[in-house]
């Protein structure tokens, strides 16, 4: 099929291209090639497997911080042993997405040699789906926890003003020749980008997802966005969920903590300072690589096989969903909603960069 089909209000792009499209407009904003071509990659993925507000509608905003100085396209990263198997890194306000990944391949090469690999990151910046970096270590034999804490969207429970972040509580477990488990959700009954996109397209939004700036439940997406939080999952728990994250992600990595990460879309006066925590292992420390393989195709079939409840046809393993999606959209091209990518043309026309056919 041609690389770009378009139609109506409605264009598909094949993953190259939409990747190459990225990568020339973060190059042209002083983004290295190798560095470009990995956060464009971090981006399509996450269009790929069905988490839209993570992907290509969110690169705007990150160029624009890199054009007021608020992200530096070239930092130059370097690991700081801290004990034999963990490491901390300075991101020194580097796109999230170069980053992590930097940050999971270190940490893959410790756990390698040692069996774990922990890495504390700080003054770094959103780093996307957090998936990516969970699927970077699966897909190369690895388990891992990938967490990263956020700017203030909910607040600790029982109040009404945003504290705590968005911040994904993110797990991945290779299963050979089985389903891996792949979870990453946030601590939120739904992520902030979902509010924002019901704001963008003019719909009311589920009570009970967040609350307006008196405190209120609402179904109006606007209010929540202007001064209003979002509401955790399962109540307290959620809510404690969410301030473990800082803590781990802000307090002990050197970060910003408690409220102080700043939001990539509201405050232009630093950098966002976002810390991420980051733990990769061998999954065969404690049984073998052929047992652990067997029990946890065991597993996945035991959840398969469970009892289906009224009106389900089948029960996925976290993460499934987006797997059968990336692989449809690997295969038949990512659909964009062409107002979505009108910003990006606009960026490109003004920067004389070649677009994909149909844009």
């Amino acid at each position: 099929m041609d690389a770009v089909q378009g139609q109506g209000d409605r264009i598909t792009l094949q993953r190259a291209e939409a990747e190459d499209f990225a990568a020339a407009l973060l190059m042209g904003s002083g983004v290295p090639e190798a560095e470009a071509a990995i956060a464009a990659r971090c981006l399509v993925r996450a269009d790929l497997r069905g988490v839209d507000t993570h992907g290509l509608i969110r690169l705007p905003g990150y160029l624009d911080r890199i054009a007021k100085g608020l992200v530096d396209p070239a930092p130059k990263l370097e690991f700081e042993a801290v004990a034999p198997n963990a490491a901390r890194l300075d991101g020194k306000n580097g796109l999230g997405f170069v980053v992590a990944t930097r940050a999971v391949d270190h940490g893959i090469a410790l756990a390698r040699e040692m069996g774990l690999g922990l890495i504390g990151v700080r003054n770094s910046t959103h780093y996307g789906m957090a998936a990516t970096y969970l699927l970077q270590a699966v897909e190369a034999g690895f388990a891992a926890m990938v967490y990263t804490n956020a700017s203030p969207a909910l607040p600790p429970w029982g109040g009404r003003s945003e504290m705590f972040g968005t911040s994904p509580f993110a797990v991945g477990v290779p299963a050979p020749g089985s389903v891996p488990f792949v979870l990453d959700m946030a601590p939120t009954v739904v992520a902030r980008g979902k509010i924002r996109k019901a704001a963008r397209e003019g719909r009311a939004i589920p009570e009970g997802w967040g609350l307006d700036a008196e405190g209120r439940n609402t179904t109006d997406p606007a209010a929540v966005m202007a001064g209003g939080v979002l509401l955790p999952i399962g109540g307290a728990k959620g809510a404690g969920l969410s301030m473990m994250l800082d803590i781990l992600c802000g307090v002990l990595t050197g970060a910003r903590y408690g409220g102080e990460v700043g939001d990539q879309y509201k405050r232009y006066d630093r950098p966002q300072g976002v810390g991420h925590f980051i733990l990769v292992m061998r999954p065969d420390l404690f049984l073998s690589a052929e047992e652990v393989a067997a029990r946890m195709g065991d597993l996945v079939g035991r959840v398969k096989a469970n009892p289906k409840a009224a009106g389900v046809d089948e029960i996925f393993m976290p993460g499934e969903i987006e797997a059968r999606r990336e692989a449809e959209r690997f295969a038949q091209g990512i659909p964009y909603a062409r107002a979505d990518l009108v910003p990006l043309v606009d960026l490109a026309i003004a920067a004389g960069i070649a677009r994909p056919k149909g844009l």
